[in-house]
C-alpha cells in the first residue's frame, strides 16, 4: 500500500465517524467536549455553523451520526449525540448579538420557494454576502414540514420560532400565505437565481382499495392530517383509529391521535416489524403511549356499512427473503383479519409533485417526478438559474440532509451568480493542531469511561397524553449531559505518526488497548488486512500505513478500532507518535460564520 496522505482533509475526516456519517458534517466530538466544560453557548454555535437548527436537531433528528459513533463499537449503546446537541440549545446563553448579519448589498436577487429546512439553509449561507433573499410559502409561518408535520410535543413551538427568526432577522424578505403556483412567472420576475425548496408534499393514498370513496369522510392522508392539527383547524379523531403505514409519520400520526380523543389507536405495517422505516426510538415512544405495533398485514378493504366507515379487513402475510436480496411478502392462507375504526390516517410516503412547474420552463423531471438535477454537488436543475434541494430534490428525507443540501446549493447559487464554473467547488475549511501540554498531559480528556448511555427522562404520561402541546422528552440536566457527554471517545483527536522519528522499539504496539498498531512488512491491502496482529475486518475504514521505516517495515493501524486514547504518544520515546486535533468545517457559501476558540 501507499503511504496514507494525511494532508488530504477527507481522510482524518472519515476516520470521526459520527461528522462523517452527518449529511452537514456537524463536527460532533468538538462540541461534545464543550458541553462537558459548561460552554454551551460555544457548543450551539459550532452546531449553527453547520446544522443550522440545533435545538430543532436536538430534538428531532434522524441520528445518521449515532450508529457510526466509535462508543457503539466498545459497549452496547453510542454517545447519546442527538439529545446532547438539544442540551446545548436549552443551556446556551442569548446569541442573536453573536450570530452573522446581512452583508453590503451585492445586486443579486434570488428567490426561495418553500421556507422549509433547504430554503433557510440557502438564505442563512447567502445573507451574509449581500445577496437579496425572497422566500415564499403558503403557510403563515416559515418551517416548512418541520412546523407542519412535527407534532409539538416532539418540538415545541417556541424552539422552531427562535432558530427560523435568527436566519429571517439577517435581512431576509418573508412572501408567507403565498402559494406559488407557475415558476413561468416566476422568472420572469428578475430573480438571478431561484432555489425551489418545496418539500414532498403528496402524502400516498390507496385509491383503489376497496370502499375508500365510500368512507372518504373518515380517512386521512397522513401529512395533511398533521398539518390540519398543526394549524389548529382539526382539533379531535374517533375513538378508535387505525393508523396505516411504518415509517415516523406514522408514528406521529398515531402518538397526535391520542392527544386528540383516540383510546384504541393502533399501527399496521405490511412489513416486519424490525424492517419499519420508523427510527426504532420512534417505535418506542408509540409504544410506550400504548400503542400496539401489528406488522405483517397487508391492507385489503375499507369497511363500510350504512354509508359509514366501521372497520378494515387485512390479508396476514410472511417475509421471504430470496438469495438476490429480495423480500417478499407471502400470503399467510389465513382468513382476512378485521379491525374495527371510526377513523383510518394513511401515512404510507409521500411523493414530490410540481404542477405549478410548467414544461415551457425547461425543467425537466424525471419518470418518478423528480426534477432531473445535474448532480448532487451542485443541486442545479436543466434549467441553469434554477436549483433544487431537500426533499424537492430527491424525495422525502430528513432534516439533516436538507440542511447539507442548503448548504450545496448555496456554493453552487453564489458561484452562479458571479459567472464561475459550479463544479470547482471551494475547499472545507481544515485544520489540524497538536495537543500535548506535558510529557502525559493533553488538552483534552484522553481517559474513556465506561458509563452506560443516559436515558432522557420523559414527562408523567397522563400529563403528556392529556395536552398535544406538552413537550414530552425532558432533556438532561447538566450533571446527567456531563457524564453522557464524557463517553465520547474524542475521535477528532487524531493519532500522528511522524516516520522518521520511529525507533520502532514496539512501545505502542504493547501498549495500545486495542492492538490496532502493527509493525509489519509492506503488502496489498487484502494481505495487509488479514496478517494484522487483530485482522482489519470492517473495510469501510482505512488503514493508516506509515513510509518506509529503517527496517524496510511499515506502520499499520487500524482506524476502526483506535480509540484515540493517546496511549501510544504518551508511551512513545521519540514523539513519533503525536495526538492533533483535527476541525473539519464544511464547505459553505459564507466559510466562516461565527467564531469558537
Amino acid at each position: 500500500m501507499q503511504a496514507t496522505d494525511t494532508a488530504d482533509p477527507e481522510y482524518f475526516h472519515k476516520v470521526v465517524d459520527c461528522q462523517y456519517a452527518c449529511p452537514a458534517h456537524t463536527p460532533v466530538p468538538a462540541y461534545i467536549r464543550l458541553i462537558a466544560q459548561q460552554r454551551y453557548t460555544d457548543a450551539y454555535l459550532i452546531n449553527w455553523e453547520s446544522n443550522v437548527f440545533p435545538g430543532v436537531l436536538g430534538r428531532t433528528c434522524d441520528r445518521p451520526c449515532e450508529p457510526a459513533c466509535r462508543r457503539g463499537r466498545v459497549e452496547e449503546e453510542p454517545v447519546a449525540i442527538c439529545r446532547l446537541k438539544r442540551v446545548a440549545a436549552d443551556f446556551k446563553d442569548e446569541v442573536a448579538d453573536m450570530l452573522p448579519k446581512a452583508g453590503r448589498p451585492n445586486g443579486k436577487k434570488i428567490a426561495l420557494i418553500g421556507a422549509g429546512p433547504a430554503s433557510l439553509t440557502v438564505a442563512r449561507d447567502l445573507a451574509p454576502l449581500g445577496y437579496e433573499l425572497h422566500i415564499y410559502d403558503e403557510q403563515a409561518k416559515g418551517g416548512g414540514f418541520m412546523r407542519s408535520q412535527i407534532p409539538s410535543f416532539r418540538l415545541p413551538e417556541s424552539v422552531l420560532d427562535e432558530e427560523i427568526g435568527y436566519i429571517l432577522n439577517m435581512g431576509v424578505t418573508t412572501m408567507f400565505d403565498t402559494y406559488v403556483d407557475s415558476m413561468s412567472e416566476m422568472l420572469t420576475k428578475g430573480y438571478d437565481a431561484i432555489f425551489v425548496g418545496s418539500g414532498a408534499p403528496k402524502g400516498r393514498d390507496l385509491p383503489k382499495l376497496p370502499g375508500r370513496k365510500e368512507a372518504d369522510e373518515n380517512i386521512h392522508i397522513g401529512i395533511n392530517w398533521l398539518a390540519n392539527v398543526a394549524f389548529e383547524h382539526t382539533k379531535e379523531i374517533g375513538k378508535r383509529v387505525i393508523v396505516l403505514g411504518g415509517g415516523n409519520t406514522a408514528m406521529d400520526c398515531c402518538r397526535t391521535s391520542r392527544r386528540l380523543g383516540g383510546q384504541d389507536v393502533k399501527v399496521i405495517v405490511r412489513s416486519p416489524f424490525a424492517e419499519m422505516k420508523a427510527s426504532p426510538w420512534e417505535k418506542e415512544d408509540a409504544m410506550h403511549e400504548g400503542i400496539p405495533i401489528i406488522d405483517n398485514h397487508v391492507p385489503r378493504e375499507f369497511v363500510v356499512e350504512k354509508g359509514k366507515l366501521v372497520g378494515m379487513t387485512f390479508e396476514k402475510v410472511e417475509p421471504v427473503y430470496h438469495p438476490d436480496g429480495r423480500r417478499e411478502l407471502v400470503p399467510t392462507g389465513e382468513d382476512p383479519e378485521f379491525f374495527p375504526c371510526d377513523d383510518v390516517l394513511v401515512a404510507i410516503g409521500q411523493e414530490n409533485a410540481f404542477p405549478w412547474i410548467e414544461k415551457e420552463t425547461g425543467i425537466r423531471f424525471t419518470s418518478w417526478g423528480t426534477p432531473i438535477i445535474n448532480d448532487d454537488e451542485t443541486f442545479q436543475s436543466t434549467r441553469k438559474e434554477v436549483f433544487f434541494g431537500g426533499d424537492s430534490a430527491f424525495g422525502p428525507s430528513n432534516i439533516i440532509t436538507a440542511v447539507a443540501h442548503g448548504h450545496k446549493a448555496a456554493v453552487s447559487i453564489d458561484l452562479y451568480c458571479q459567472g464561475k464554473d459550479l463544479s470547482k467547488r471551494p475547499p472545507p475549511h481544515v485544520t489540524l493542531v497538536g495537543q500535548k501540554m506535558g510529557i502525559h498531559e493533553w488538552s483534552y480528556d484522553s481517559i474513556p469511561i465506561d458509563d452506560e448511555r443516559k436515558i432522557v427522562p420523559l414527562e408523567d404520561l397522563k400529563k403528556s397524553l392529556k395536552d398535544r402541546m406538552v413537550e414530552v422528552e425532558l432533556g438532561f440536566d447538566a450533571e446527567t449531559a456531563f457524564i453522557e457527554a464524557e463517553r465520547c471517545l474524542n475521535c477528532d483527536a487524531q493519532t500522528v505518526f511522524t516516520d522518521a522519528e520511529c525507533i520502532e522499539c514496539d512501545a505502542c504496539t504493547d501498549i495500545c488497548p486495542t492492538s490496532c498498531i502493527n509493525f509489519t512488512h509492506n503488502a496489498p491491502e487484502d494481505e495487509l488486512r488479514a496478517k494484522l496482529l487483530v485482522p482489519a475486518e470492517n473495510t469501510e475504514q482505512d488503514l493508516y500505513v506509515s513510509g518506509p521505516l529503517r527496517t524496510g517495515r511499515v506502520m499499520v493501524k487500524d482506524e476502526d478500532v483506535c480509540l484515540h486514547c493517546g496511549l501510544c504518544a504518551e508511551r512513545c520515546p521519540t514523539a513519533a507518535w503525536d495526538m492533533q486535533m483535527f476541525l473539519y468545517n464544511v464547505t459553505k457559501a459564507t466559510p466562516n460564520l461565527v467564531n469558537v476558540k
